[in-house]
């Protein structure tokens, strides 16, 4: 089997790298934070010094990082260090613009290099069903930022939806049961719902626990905007759908659901 080093082992990272240990890889993991570094070497991962340490013989490094400029900044540590012919795989979210220089370092030091941003949340990582959108030379981060601003826009109209039907006296579930077999039907109706009932599995049935989080969802809209703004694309839904996640972040919501941006639709405070 493969010896991987895991770098980044937060909320995504850990049970990814847990999963990885599980299925019999020998996972080398390095985290900034010592209490990540106490979880994943409970769940079998060999705790190391530093991101360099991990590397040393690593066939495959996977990166899990906060933003771009952390995924530059251990890229430059990495690249030089790393065994020759090791991959790297970057599973962070970030803009596009970082992903394409994380592979210019890679690149400069012979080494093959993916970027492979995910989506699924923490459930998804736990069960291991995530979703990995490798784009390499063509930027999978491009397909995140688009997948994720869909999905912040979708998720605002279903929640809209739900607002309305309470105002006319239509129950969740008859909305539901509607909408779900007709034309409204998409993944923030039918895996996701907003509201509890009818969808037991949706975090609306856990009081809004994330999931994946509001502020997760705005930093993924502002990438989106920042790529459209680049790129020269119009993109007014996209817009909207940031400025109301900021506004829903702003009142202490950052690590609710992004879900339950459906309460601030309804003039709920908190």
């Amino acid at each position: 089997m493969a010896t991987i080093a895991f770098i980044g082992l937060g909320n995504m990272g850990n049970p990814m790298a847990a999963n990885l240990v599980k299925a019999g890889y020998a996972v080398q993991g390095f985290d900034l934070v010592p209490e990540n570094l106490t979880i994943a070497k409970e769940h079998g991962v060999t705790v190391m010094a530093n991101a360099v340490a991990a590397v040393k013989d690593a066939d495959v490094v996977i990166t899990m990082l906060p933003a771009g400029k952390h995924v530059l900044s251990v890229y430059e540590d990495i690249a030089p260090k790393a065994k020759k012919g090791a991959l790297l795989i970057d599973s962070s979210t970030i803009d596009v613009e970082s992903a394409r220089k994380a592979h210019a370092i890679a690149a400069r030091h012979g080494l093959p290099s993916i970027d492979a941003p995910v989506s699924g949340g923490t459930g998804g990582a736990t069960a291991g069903t995530l979703t990995f959108m490798a784009g390499g030379g063509a930027a999978g981060q491009a397909a995140k930022i688009c997948n994720n601003m869909i999905l912040g826009i979708s998720m605002i109209g279903v929640a809209e939806a739900f607002v309305l039907a309470e105002k006319l006296g239509l129950s969740h579930q008859a909305l539901f049961d509607v909408a779900s077999t007709s034309s409204g039907q998409c993944w923030s109706l039918t895996t996701y719902c907003p509201v509890p009932g009818p969808v037991p599995a949706s975090p609306a049935n856990r009081d809004y626990k994330p999931g994946f989080a509001a502020a997760l969802m705005l930093k993924d809209l502002k990438l989106s905007q920042e790529a459209a703004q680049s790129a020269g694309a119009v993109t007014p839904l996209g817009a909207e759908a940031t400025q109301l996640y900021a506004l829903f972040n702003a009142q202490g919501n950052a690590g609710a659901d992004f879900s339950g941006i459906i309460n601030f639709l309804r003039g709920d405070q908190t």
